[in-house]
């Protein structure tokens, strides 16, 4: 079985991915290699900064690794919070806190598209490459559901009148942004390993 370090700390983003890719990988968390530290995000893409956690851990602690970077763009907020998304209200980064901003935010406005964006950066004996997932759908005016985390409660995909908070884990995984990267990563571990 192969085995990959997932570079992140966040359970819900753990779960989630073990969630899709069921047995067929074996994939380590930042703890299980004790991995503690806060690795750099500086980049000012969604792209960039999948590709530099990435190569941190690669480079540093020698395993072949997968990191994801993942933005919420609105239309109306010239595609903001972008890669800002986790700490758009400001540190400490708080879901609570960045939902109410872009609502505030889009508070009247009619045009209320947006769209999720995850990119995984995945590095396999110093080789580099990419996938992207995407989603489309609405900005609520208020949260709906209890499910999911970051912004789910207040976003609609395109086609359901239901927010990501409002389904089951494996209905939002079937078309999530970070579902439809996860598949393309899986596709590719498949058949190249």
């Amino acid at each position: 079985m192969t085995k990959l370090v997932f570079a992140t700390h966040n359970k819900n983003k753990l779960r989630e991915v073990h969630e899709i890719l069921g047995d067929k990988f074996e994939i380590a968390s930042l703890s299980d290699i004790n991995c503690e530290e806060d690795i750099p995000e500086t980049q000012p893409t969604i792209e960039g900064n999948a590709l530099q956690k990435a190569w941190y851990l690669y480079e540093n602690y020698g395993v072949n690794c997968f990191a994801d970077d993942t933005g919420l763009e609105i239309d109306a907020l010239d595609n903001r919070p972008g890669v800002y998304s986790a700490r758009y209200a400001g540190e400490p980064k708080n879901d609570e806190n960045n939902i109410k901003k872009i609502l505030s935010e889009l508070e009247g406005v009619e045009n209320r598209k947006a769209r999720f964006k995850t990119v995984f950066a995945l590095i396999i004996d110093g080789e580099k490459f990419l996938f992207e997932g995407l989603v489309y759908g609405t900005i609520a005016t208020e949260k709906h559901g209890e499910s999911g985390f970051g912004y789910d409660p207040v976003f609609f995909p395109t086609g359901f009148d239901k927010s990501f908070a409002q389904m089951q884990p494996s209905e939002k995984n079937s078309i999530s942004h970070r579902g439809i990267a996860t598949h393309k990563l899986i596709d590719f571990l498949l058949n190249k390993i």
